[in-house]
């Protein structure tokens, strides 16, 4: 049984993911980094898929080992906020669900922007480089 509730969560991540990958305003990233966290606890296979897919593993893999979200990412991420903010201004949601959903995705891009970022392959070379006798 808890093996279908970590499976479960893992399908509805990656569906959430994929669906973000096809829609402007809706992320990608964030949903396969719960699928992954989700694939972990009970589906080891999807969670290896995951961690080695050719687009999203790098980063996956850089979440998980360092906690670390490219800038790109971040970039993307707040100005489909922003988007989402002012459309969400415009719509015919009471005043309180308006504000609410701002604040909350003005949070959530603080955050975003406190995560550190992945070095760059450039900078470790570098650093190794130097490190040697």
């Amino acid at each position: 049984m808890k093996t279908l509730f970590w499976r479960s969560l893992v399908l509805i991540f990656v569906l959430l993911g994929f669906i973000g990958a096809l829609l402007p305003g809706m992320p990608t990233t964030v949903f396969l980094i719960l699928a992954a966290w989700a694939a972990s606890k009970g589906w080891p296979q999807m969670d290896a898929w995951l961690l080695n897919h050719p687009k999203y593993g790098a980063t996956l893999r850089a979440w998980r080992e360092n906690g670390t979200v490219p800038r790109k990412a971040k970039w993307f991420a707040s100005i489909m906020m922003f988007i989402s903010a002012v459309v969400m201004l415009f719509t015919n949601a009471p005043l309180a669900v308006k504000i609410f959903t701002d604040v909350t995705m003005l949070a959530v891009a603080i955050w975003l922007w406190l995560r550190p970022e992945p070095e760059s392959r450039a900078k470790t070379t570098k650093i190794e480089t130097e490190k040697a006798p």
